[in-house]
């Protein structure tokens, strides 16, 4: 598979090394030499120094022969361009760009039937928005996925030392579950993060404490499973967000449809105008949201929910630290450098939501080999959930799971069969048009790709 990622920024930067190490033919385009010389000294890729807005380069490129066309610079209307000139030179090659101007949210419908027709838009601030929804609606969870529209979770929480599931064998926590939760079946954890390392765990694996434990729940078994590992179902009435960028205007939008008290701390004094005016129930306030005084002022420890979302991350996390310091319960915290990620846990910052890697999830969706419906990361990098259909010319459809040679690192994490959501057992078997959700770890990827475009689906 060839694919032309236009931009060498942060998004393209991880989503071309994450390609490449998955064998994937990858040319980035940029006109920026540094960011490609940064590029082509850690990631074994093809760089191109120019614009793709230049038909020239894209032709360089070999836009004739690239299935796929990423465009995800900085700039729309670089972003646009690239998508129009890739449609007149080579029609085939499916597109997708990233467009941040909430400008252009009713036209992308128009945007995929007529000229330049980008199959895919992402824009990032709206992929961030439901994932700030998706984490308010399961208080207590680090990370939230959602399969089969939202019939299936895949949940992140952290297992507190105290817990009485910390030290239990992965075998031995049906009936521990059992003994503390009467009539409460056991979730399945497909994954387990334990300091730096992702842990896909087996029957004698051991829960520790400090664990961050993934499991996949029904709906309509969340609060069950989420009591199990001793965190309560809480909704959050009061919320302060710090930042009223596009994202906090969009999140705060949002909210004014709910039952919830919502204030906005601003620090730019037009943007609490423009704010002011765009806004009808959130009371928008100027000022600085690490400031401690003023957050006193607003009564910080009678806030549910504090969410930085500010364009500076350092900003945020000294501010997400100030406000549970100062008495707020619960904080979510915005962070775009992926070399952060693994400090956060560290620093006692649990729930982290970034527009980047928001955007490489969708992105990651319609590269992925195979009838891929959703695709959620694990860890940034290190793993990845994804939804596909089987369908009736697979080899895998009514063969038992434990006689498919599915790659190590990768599990059946669940199966959805009509309306009924199948926790997947050894001799459970995939039928026609079931929709099957895998995890895999980085290095398993390549293999689950395999399975999802040879097994999966029929070429």
């Amino acid at each position: 598979m060839k694919i032309i990622v236009v931009g060498a920024g942060e998004v393209g930067f991880h989503i071309a090394s994450r390609l490449t190490r998955e064998d994937k033919d990858v040319v980035v385009i940029d006109v920026n030499e540094e960011a490609l010389q940064r590029l082509s000294e850690t990631v074994d890729v093809q760089t191109l120094l120019g614009s793709g807005s230049n038909p020239s380069i894209l032709e360089e490129a070999g836009i004739q022969n690239a299935e796929i066309l990423l465009a995800v610079t900085n700039s729309d209307e670089v972003n646009l361009v690239a998508c129009m000139l890739a449609d007149n030179l080579s029609p085939s090659t499916t597109k997708l760009a990233r467009l941040r101007s909430g400008g252009f949210d009713r036209y992308y419908e128009a945007f995929k039937t007529r000229p330049p027709h980008i199959d895919t838009v992402i824009n990032q601030e709206i992929e961030v928005v439901q994932t700030l929804h998706r984490l308010m609606s399961i208080p207590g969870a680090v990370d939230v996925g959602e399969f089969a529209d939202g019939k299936i979770k895949f949940v992140g929480v952290y297992l507190a030392p105290e817990s009485p599931l910390a030290n239990v064998r992965l075998m031995d926590l049906p009936k521990v579950i059992q003994d503390l939760h009467p009539g409460v079946r056991a979730p399945l954890i497909p994954a387990v993060v334990r300091g730096d390392q992702l842990i896909i765990p087996k029957g004698n694996d051991v829960l520790k404490g400090g664990d961050l434990v993934y499991f996949i729940s029904e709906e309509e078994k969340l609060v069950q499973h989420m009591a199990v590992f001793g965190k309560q179902a809480t909704t959050s009435k009061r919320i302060l967000i710090i930042g009223g960028g596009r994202v906090g205007y969009r999140l705060a939008k949002d909210l004014e449809h709910a039952s919830v008290s919502v204030k906005i701390i601003e620090k730019n004094v037009a943007r609490c105008e423009y704010l002011a005016d765009k806004l009808d129930r959130t009371m928008v306030l100027h000022g600085d949201g690490s400031d401690q005084n003023l957050l006193l002022e607003e009564n910080i420890q009678d806030m549910d929910l504090a969410i930085t979302l500010t364009s500076d991350e350092e900003t945020n996390i000294l501010a997400s630290l100030l406000v549970r310091r100062l008495g707020a319960k619960k904080t979510i915290t915005r962070i775009d450098k992926f070399s952060y990620f693994p400090l956060m846990s560290a620093i006692g910052i649990e729930q982290v939501v970034s527009p980047r890697l928001s955007a490489i999830n969708t992105i990651l969706q319609h590269v992925r080999r195979g009838k891929v419906l959703s695709t959620l990361s694990i860890k940034g990098e290190e793993g990845e959930v994804m939804e596909a259909v089987a369908l009736s010319t697979s080899d895998i459809v009514a063969a038992p799971l434990k006689k498919i040679a599915f790659p190590k690192g990768a599990i059946v994490a669940g199966i959805i069969r009509g309306e009924t959501i199948i926790i997947p057992m050894g001799d459970t078997r995939i039928e026609p048009d079931d929709r099957v959700i895998i995890f895999a770890t980085r290095d398993a990827i390549p293999g689950v790709e395999k399975i999802l475009a040879v097994k999966l689906e029929y070429i």
